[in-house]
């Protein structure tokens, strides 16, 4: 695994992963899902990657490090995930723009979360990358109308940062479809997938970072 694959894979497991499994806790017992989601969200913060390595150890004890794609499987969970994400990709502001761009960042990563399951059917899997497509352009539209409610420069800057680092991905995206179709490997289409996940979760937390 490479450092690259490493980090988006620790900076998804929160939030797919924990995050939703405290949530459910949460309505059995919600002082101890308050607790654990402190602790987790503590132990984040101050140790960037010890939710994935926390993961990763309960797979070695279960015996399921070698039977379990974890790029493939944080892409199925994504979807289910999407019901109770995280506040930190809300956005608390009720202009139009800002809601959009909160509803297409999740049904960009909804469209993702559909590839395991539709990667093997070529002709449901040419569509999915169509509606990708449209999702990506939809998401990008939404970046900039909500970039004219920024005010200061700094804050300008930044998003227009964070929307070349998107389109950058975006297009690694498309670069890693067509070598699918040529060699097959649908594990690195995964990963891209998950790459486009996390730049659309950091548009979400900078656009909070400069208008909250």
């Amino acid at each position: 695994m490479t450092m690259g694959e490493e980090s988006v894979l620790s900076s998804l497991v929160l939030p797919i992963l924990v995050g939703p499994s405290l949530v459910n806790l949460e309505k059995q017992d919600p002082g101890a899902a308050q607790l654990l989601k402190a602790a987790f969200s503590n132990a984040e913060s101050a140790h960037p990657s010890i939710c994935y390595s926390f993961i990763l150890g309960l797979m070695k004890k279960a015996e399921l490090s070698q039977k379990v794609n974890m790029n493939e499987s944080l892409l199925r969970v994504q979807g289910a995930a999407l019901d109770q994400e995280s506040p930190d990709y809300r956005i608390n502001r009720s202009e139009d723009a800002f809601q959009e761009l909160c509803r297409k960042s999740v049904g960009l990563k909804k469209i993702l979360s559909r590839i395991p399951d539709e990667i093997g059917d070529r002709k449901a899997f040419l569509e999915t990358i169509k509606e990708i497509a449209s999702a990506i352009k939809k998401l990008l539209d939404a970046v900039n109308e909500v970039a004219g409610y920024i005010a200061f420069g700094s804050g300008k800057q930044r998003l227009e940062q964070r929307k070349r680092e998107f389109v950058k991905y975006s297009k690694r995206f498309s670069t890693t479809l067509k070598e699918y179709f040529r060699d097959g490997q649908a594990n690195a289409v995964f990963l891209s997938a998950l790459y486009l996940i996390q730049q659309s979760n950091l548009i979400i937390t900078t656009v909070k970072g400069c208008c909250e």
